[in-house]
């Protein structure tokens, strides 16, 4: 049987806090060579989200 680990990492509430102001954004860039559509990635403050999508 196994046992639950008594080292797990425990946060603090400020630092959960601080963690639900970033959001991931996936964009989907087309290539102009190619065509091809590829997805770029990257984590962003919740208010920036809008000018990073509209960013070329």
């Amino acid at each position: 049987m196994a046992k639950a680990a008594k080292t797990a990492i425990k946060k603090d509430a400020k630092s959960a806090a601080e963690a639900k102001v970033w959001t991931k954004v996936i964009k989907a860039v087309r290539s102009p060579k190619t065509g091809a559509y590829t997805f770029k990635e990257a984590i962003v403050h919740k208010d920036k989200v809008q000018e990073h999508i509209n960013q070329k």
